[in-house]
């Protein structure tokens, strides 16, 4: 019976790493850090200035950074939001769904889930692979993707380096990598680190209790930890005699 139930804790396990490495495969790593309080201070700031114009993150109030990004009131309404929004207020696009879809056809989709639905390390990939072509943008991890490329001033112009191979009785031609033709306005060790602070921030969105979670955590793995020793030593001074 023991034996069974180890192997299928061993089954579930596995089938959770093959998981996570089928939503992971082929990106690279974010290394964002939710906890580092400075980066996700100036994701939110580069999430505010463009993202915000098209997309939303409708589950997320003004007031709720205050609290927890260490800002002020002053600081949050002068630098994150737009116009008349009031701390109270949620942060929603300054573009109306109904333009939005009159000048795209499609609604730009809400943000505030992104980092779960998709992965960090999905954004992290996605905003540092586009490339251009003769027909406009494309990227490589989200092919023929609807968003245009709205940090190319900051990155630059990429170009996809290209390799045509023979696949049964036709020619394919495969992207194998992208090489920058035009320098945007960081180079590109800063422009990862600028890509890197908005995943810290829509990580931090996604899920705002995981910082004080994770935080408390520790103390209560430490109780936990002091309540077993202790326990132990009563049952061993309870049973000491029983044990003779």
């Amino acid at each position: 019976m023991k034996a069974r139930y180890i192997l299928t804790g061993a089954v579930l396990l596995l089938a959770a790493f093959a998981a996570h490495g089928a939503k992971t495969s082929g990106l690279d790593h974010a290394g964002s850090n939710v906890f580092d309080t400075a980066s996700v201070q100036r994701g939110a700031a580069a999430f505010a200035n463009y993202c915000m114009a098209c997309h939303s993150m409708q589950f997320k109030r003004y007031q709720r950074l205050v609290q927890d990004l260490n800002m002020s009131e002053e600081e949050v309404l002068e630098f994150l939001a737009f116009g008349e929004q009031e701390l109270s207020d949620y942060m929603v696009a300054a573009m109306r769904d109904e333009d939005a879809e009159e000048w795209f056809g499609v609604v730009p989709p809400d943000l505030s889930l992104t980092a779960r639905s998709r992965s960090p390390d999905w954004i992290y990939t996605f905003l540092r692979s586009y490339f251009l072509t003769d027909n406009g943008w494309d990227n490589t991890v989200k092919e023929l993707t609807a968003m245009p490329h709205v940090l190319v001033e900051l990155q630059g112009i990429q170009r996809a380096v290209t390799e045509t191979r023979e696949v049964g009785d036709e020619l394919r031609t495969e992207v194998i990598g992208l090489e920058l033709d035009r320098p945007g306005l960081m180079s590109p060790s800063e422009y990862d680190d600028f890509v890197r602070d908005i995943v810290a921030f829509m990580e931090y969105a996604a899920e705002p209790a995981r910082l004080q979670r994770e935080r408390l955590g520790v103390w209560v793995l430490l109780f936990l930890s002091l309540f077993t020793f202790v326990s132990y030593l009563l049952y061993q001074e309870y049973w000491k005699d029983v044990k003779k």
